[in-house]
């Protein structure tokens, strides 16, 4: 779906609700300029989103992994994720009980060049890799950081069959990510 003036770009993954968002760039030879976020747009492309914090991370290693997260409601967030500098593979699990997806993932590739997005829905725990060393990764959700209602899936569940870039025993990672349970153990926080 492209709408105003074609300012932006939504595109369909494999799992219906997490869209691939692109704002178009305008460039010239001093760069370009983009908007990543604009109310009415995103409005006009059906996606109604209230964000009330912006999060960037930045991982001095090619090879450090962030996820798999979530919140819990009532604090649970849709989050819109891309890469400011370098580039990342970005991962979605659908951890609702009751959907048709449920287990299934989509893994994408976000950069600071090809500009694209990742909306991640409320529902999904979401998890990166990155591809370069020194990336920065810039997120924005919908409700605000609680610690009480921060949980984790484990990045290395055989049932999720994700395809990380780099073998398991050589990915950084910190000592709560390494600690997160599995699909089959997940309390079912979105029934």
């Amino acid at each position: 779906m492209e709408c105003a003036k074609k300012m932006l770009t939504v595109e369909a993954t494999d799992l219906p609700e997490v869209k691939i968002i692109t704002a178009r760039r305008i460039g010239d030879a001093r760069g370009f300029f983009s908007e990543v976020w604009n109310r009415k747009r995103f409005a006009e492309a059906g996606l109604n989103h209230d964000y009330v914090q912006i999060n960037h991370s930045l991982s001095a290693e090619t090879g450090t992994l962030r996820g798999l997260h979530f919140q819990s409601h009532p604090f649970a967030q849709d989050k819109l994720v891309r890469v400011a500098r370098g580039r990342i593979l970005d991962v979605a699990v659908d951890i609702r009980r009751s959907s048709p997806t449920f287990g299934r993932h989509v893994a994408v590739e976000l950069s600071a060049d090809n500009g694209r997005q990742l909306l991640v829905p409320v529902g999904f725990a979401h998890g990166f890799c990155t591809l370069e060393p020194a990336t920065e990764v810039v997120y924005q959700v919908t409700a605000y950081y609680s610690g009480e209602h921060d949980h984790g899936l484990a990045f290395d569940d055989a049932a999720l069959a994700i395809a990380w870039p780099y073998p398991a025993d050589t990915l950084i990672l910190s000592d709560k990510d390494r600690r997160h349970p599995r699909l089959a153990d997940l309390p079912a926080h979105f029934a």
